[in-house]
């Protein structure tokens, strides 16, 4: 553990459930990198994510943004295919993409978005994109007829959420440059989505432990149960 770390950690208690709000200000005054690290929320849910019922997924766009922008690939043809183009697509193609995808490895992309009638193309690369979260899926809209506009809002940082195999959502909130009552506005953004999302099967206490974290920082534990300040 390098020096940074271990002062930045010894500015933290790591006993103690911060307010979100706190938590934010006080890793947004650590002395970090030398670039704007980006801000990570670290959300564990009570479910259990093997049981179909209790699979949390889908997609935000903060109010604020991420201060990130994310290179969108987009599986469509004819007039879908050029509003992807207009909208800032990195790559749009059919079965010529796939063939890139599949036997070149082409992975230059962040997201990858397609047209519904695109499907039967797409659906031959679940070996390739799934393993690596890609994979488009109409309940994280990635698979819509809006190709445009959906294009237009992962390219400002829409956010994919998709609780892993241990129960916890791994977000990016934005950067530490921001302002800290935008950072805190995108915070809430995510816990009220996420709270929206709650499965109907889940019982008792949903967010079991909440953790903010920079690029390149320490962690502070959040009290979950705070609610907009």
């Amino acid at each position: 553990m390098g020096k940074k770390l271990l002062e930045q950690k010894s500015q933290i208690d790591a006993e103690r459930l911060y307010p979100p709000r706190e938590a934010l200000e006080l890793l947004k005054g650590l002395d970090g990198a030398k670039f704007d690290e980006s801000f990570e929320a670290h959300m564990n849910l009570n479910l259990d994510p093997r049981r179909a019922e209790q699979m949390v997924r889908g997609t935000i766009m903060l109010p604020n943004g991420t201060g990130k922008s994310r290179r969108v690939a987009v599986f469509a043809a004819g007039e879908q295919a050029r509003e992807a183009e207009e909208a800032g697509a990195v790559v749009v193609g059919t079965d010529d993409l796939a063939a890139r995808i599949r036997d070149e490895g082409y992975m230059d992309f962040d997201v990858a978005v397609a047209s519904p009638d695109q499907m039967s193309v797409v659906g031959k690369l679940g070996q390739v994109l799934g393993p690596r979260g890609l994979m488009p899926n109409p309940k994280s809209g990635t698979v819509t007829q809006e190709i445009g506009r959906t294009v237009e809002e992962f390219s400002r940082g829409k956010v994919e959420y998709r609780v892993d195999r241990y129960g916890i959502i791994h977000s990016l909130l934005g950067k530490k440059s921001f302002e800290l009552d935008d950072l805190v506005e995108n915070y809430f953004a995510l816990r009220d989505e996420l709270q929206r999302a709650r499965p109907s099967a889940v019982k008792g206490r949903y967010f079991k432990a909440v953790n903010l974290s920079t690029t390149m920082g320490p962690s502070v534990k959040v009290d979950p149960n705070v609610e907009k300040e």
